[in-house]
């Protein structure tokens, strides 16, 4: 028999749980969450209007609910958890699937000013991540605004980055409360994205269209918001040499520059919202005004030749009481374990941790801390099935080399950890789509921990 311990229940720590009962009749898998719910970024980073991507849970569940696989969530591994060296002890093996939870930074003057969030914060709270703070108010920032929290009083919004976060950020800045509330949207974000006043979004970024990271599905989803205009400069796309003859660019570039050429050629856009795709812009400053931020100082970049951009010297101001940045995620260190703070991950070598250059027997990585936050969901099946044949292949030398005492389960409890588990799962589930039919919506998401909590007990009477 072999004992797997996965921390991180996302598609990447369930790929490779798939992996390893599909190929080892012997493994048993326990997927560890630090949250009481499964699926990872599926649950609290895809955006709430994208229905079929979200559907990938179903995919994920089957996985969870396989009889050698089973779900541990509320378990936080680390210094104010379970110990790493203490998940080596209680199975064969253990590979950490944690992702890249932080975000980067702009370093710029007054990115620190009420109003400037980051967009993974935002997406939080849309989400109903459970470390935001509150059902109402932003997560992550000391004495964070209440009530409509991020969009009270904003009329211009700023979102910097032109990637896949940026677009969905964007979109959801624009998006009618039709349409949301027939998404599991938190009710409190809900109520305050409809209270909203924010009618100009700008999306800017510092390279050209042709170097967008953004998708072209994500991109013309922006055309079809009701009720909302998009425009692009023209001007902004001459600057891009590749927008010129775009023939030569990979697909998805080229299908980028021609949705976009098809907006810079249109009428100026009518509708409540306007949404304006800008380029050529590096962030510089935030501007106060009335004590938080007011507008972004920018500067005009231009082609260096070489795939970046060079500053001109040349400056522009965008009104902004809100801005958003969306400039790419980081990992970040878990305690009992080396890490590259250059890359933002573990060292390893095909999934195999390596400590001061040396394999360390039986721990192991996938996904984003492996990698770096790269790829869309489905880049994390072949990077899992890497990290599992590595840990099969060093299985004959894990399992009798060392014993490990039985279900860990019972130890964990013994030493104070009530995990989540499918039943407590399953619980949240039904008492969401509760609240959902009591709001007149579908499934509408729980906000917090201390309600996730509640209805994970009723699932499990006497734990959590």
């Amino acid at each position: 028999m072999l004992r797997v311990a996965v921390v991180g229940s996302g598609p990447s720590g369930c790929y490779v749980a798939q992996s390893l009962v599909e190929q080892e009749c012997e493994a048993y898998v326990d997927v560890l969450d630090r949250l009481p719910c499964p699926y990872g970024l599926v649950r609290y980073g895809v955006a709430p209007d994208h229905e079929k991507i979200k559907s990938l849970q179903n995919s994920l569940r089957a996985v969870l609910e396989h009889d050698r696989v089973r779900f541990l969530g509320g378990v936080e591994v680390g210094a104010r958890g379970v110990p790493a060296a203490r998940l080596r002890e209680l199975y064969h093996a253990v590979v950490y699937c944690v992702g890249a939870a932080a975000d980067r930074h702009l370093g710029i003057p007054g990115e620190d000013l009420p109003g400037s969030w980051s967009a993974t914060e935002f997406v939080s709270w849309y989400s109903a991540h459970p470390d935001s703070a509150g059902p109402s108010a932003p997560p992550g920032r000391a004495g964070a605004p209440a009530g409509n929290g991020f969009v009270r009083n904003a009329r211009s919004a700023v979102v910097i980055g032109a990637g896949n976060v940026a677009v969905d950020v964007t979109r959801m800045l624009a998006r009618g409360t039709a349409e949301l509330s027939r998404t599991d949207m938190p009710q409190a974000a809900l109520t305050a994205l409809a209270a909203s006043r924010v009618t100009d979004i700008h999306m800017v970024g510092r390279r050209g269209p042709s170097q967008a990271r953004f998708t072209t599905k994500e991109l013309r989803e922006l055309g079809t918001l009701p009720d909302t205009g998009v425009a692009v400069d023209p001007a902004e796309l001459a600057l891009d040499p590749a927008c010129t003859d775009p023939s030569g660019l990979p697909g998805t570039q080229r299908r980028n520059v021609e949705v976009l050429r098809g907006w810079a050629g249109s009428p100026a856009p009518g509708g409540a919202r306007r949404i304006r795709l800008r380029f050529f812009l590096r962030p510089v400053a935030l501007l106060p005004e009335a004590g938080r931020v007011g507008a972004v100082r920018f500067e005009r970049t231009a082609p260096d030749g070489r795939g970046g951009v060079t500053g001109t010297g040349r400056h522009e101001e965008i009104e902004a009481q809100l801005v958003l940045r969306s400039v790419g995620y980081r990992g970040v260190p878990l305690e009992g374990l080396p890490f590259d703070a250059a890359s933002g991950t573990v060292p390893h070598l095909a999934g195999r941790v390596l400590r001061a250059g040396v394999v360390a027997p039986g721990e192991y990585v996938a996904g984003w801390i492996k990698r770096g936050p790269t790829g869309v969901i489905g880049s994390n099946r072949p990077c899992a099935k890497e990290t599992v044949a590595s840990l099969l292949a060093d299985a004959p030398a894990l399992v009798p080399g060392r014993e490990v005492p039985g279900d860990p389960l019972p130890l964990l409890r013994a030493e104070g950890v009530e995990p989540v588990e499918w039943a407590g799962w399953r619980a949240i589930e039904r008492a969401e789509a509760e609240l959902g039919a009591s709001l007149g919506r579908g499934v509408v998401k729980l906000p917090d921990w201390e309600s996730l909590l509640a209805a994970a007990r009723t699932g499990t009477p006497g734990r959590v």
